[in-house]
């Protein structure tokens, strides 16, 4: 009984979708595999308690029979993912309440490709002390299911992130309805006073930044607008409001910045030098010119950390310009650029229209020269890398 196990924490494991432990379990076969061992220990001990209470009744003669004394049971902290093929036996562990022997305690709740009643059933159901995170990407929800799951993360006083991404939220033409719809969203995230982080990736929120964001009660440090359809003035807003110092990461992937939201662009990061910690501008239309205009800025960005500059119209001497101007910044670790638009090679007549290919020995050569510059310079601690995928980019908790 002294040594009998209170707290099992199984929480930050490596996933094996990530790329980074390709033996190991992912959160999803992770969160089948304790939500199966909890229904099961659970239904386990009523079994026990069912048959010695038999016993007790058979012995004593007495009618009723007092249960024995269980052991306390095991706490097992967990970041869980969920989704509707995992939906049922996830919902049937959390069920199984306080009393079970295996109580899951989540950190961070990820549902994939569930109703807002299936997800409310199961935010209903978490421990509200533990949760800090909770992604509903994938979900279909628009503004009616956000407006009937929201409500139900005030319960959680520790909730610090929020990922809304590919929510199809589209109010890019102001109806009645959405009008509403962003009022009311706007309320419910002006109820979460700890929330730091927000994602609305894939959002067409064009105009509409400032109604959603007009409540929150606190700055926030992480915010991600990637495929958002931005308009000039919401970038405006974001650089004249209280977030913008605050920031620590800023992901606007997928906005044109060939056109009107350079300049807006450029005074906000000038308001998050200060902060910023991880820029992402992956696809954003920029070619040389645009990365030139914003250098000088990015330069002042003295604690940046993370660069990510994939799928853009950059050529091989604009990159060699940004990484010497860059190597001054003494906690920059990561940057992802583009294939240099000089290392393609253009096709034949015949096969218009399809992306013209990378030419790989010129591409080699590039990424050799960019090394040796790094090397020269004695930043091996710096990593220049034109592969987006795997390279573990900074998650807000590790900021």
């Amino acid at each position: 009984r002294r040594c009998r196990l209170r707290v099992l924490d199984m929480t930050g494991l490596p996933d094996a979708t990530s790329c980074r432990a390709p033996d190991g379990m992912s959160v999803w076969s992770g969160t089948v595999a304790l939500a199966r061992a909890c229904v099961e220990v659970s239904k386990h001990q009523r079994e026990f308690q069912r048959r010695g209470s038999k016993r007790h009744k058979g012995r004593s003669g007495a009618a009723t029979a007092a249960a024995a004394p269980q052991p306390p049971g095991v706490d097992v902290h967990a970041d869980l993912f969920v989704n509707g093929t995992s939906y049922g036996i996830l919902r049937d562990a959390l069920q199984t309440g306080a009393g079970g022997p295996l109580r899951l305690k989540c950190r961070e709740f990820q549902a994939e490709e569930l109703s807002a009643t299936g997800i409310v059933t199961l935010l209903e159901s978490l421990d509200p002390s533990c949760v800090r995170r909770v992604d509903l990407r994938f979900n279909n929800l628009g503004l009616t299911g956000l407006s009937v799951i929201l409500p139900h993360l005030s319960r959680f006083p520790e909730l610090r992130s929020l990922k809304l991404q590919y929510s199809n939220v589209d109010v890019r033409r102001p109806t009645p309805e959405s009008v509403l719809g962003i009022r009311c969203l706007a309320g419910q995230l002006g109820m979460l006073p700890s929330l730091r982080e927000l994602n609305l990736g894939s959002s067409r929120l064009s105009g509409n930044l400032r109604q959603i964001l007009c409540d929150l009660q606190a700055p926030l440090e992480s915010l991600e607008l990637a495929f958002c359809s931005l308009l000039p003035a919401d970038l405006a807003f974001l650089s004249q409001s209280f977030h913008a110092p605050a920031l620590k990461r800023l992901d606007l992937s997928g906005h044109d910045l060939s056109r009107s939201l350079l300049e807006p662009l450029r005074l906000l990061l000038e308001q998050t030098s200060a902060s910023l910690l991880h820029l992402d501008l992956m696809e954003c239309r920029m070619a040389d010119s645009h990365l030139d205009a914003l250098l000088p800025t990015l330069r002042r960005c003295s604690r940046l950390r993370f660069l990510g500059l994939y799928g853009n119209s950059l050529s091989t001497a604009a990159l060699k310009d940004l990484l010497q101007k860059t190597l001054e910044l003494p906690e920059l670790r990561l940057v992802v650029y583009p294939f240099p638009s000089d290392c393609y090679k253009p096709e034949p007549q015949l096969q218009c229209g399809w992306e013209d290919p990378v030419d790989s020995e010129r591409l080699a050569a590039v990424d050799a020269e960019i090394s040796g510059i790094l090397r020269s310079s004695g930043r091996t601690d710096l990593v220049w890398i034109y592969n987006p995928y795997g390279h573990g980019a900074l998650d807000y908790f590790s900021l």
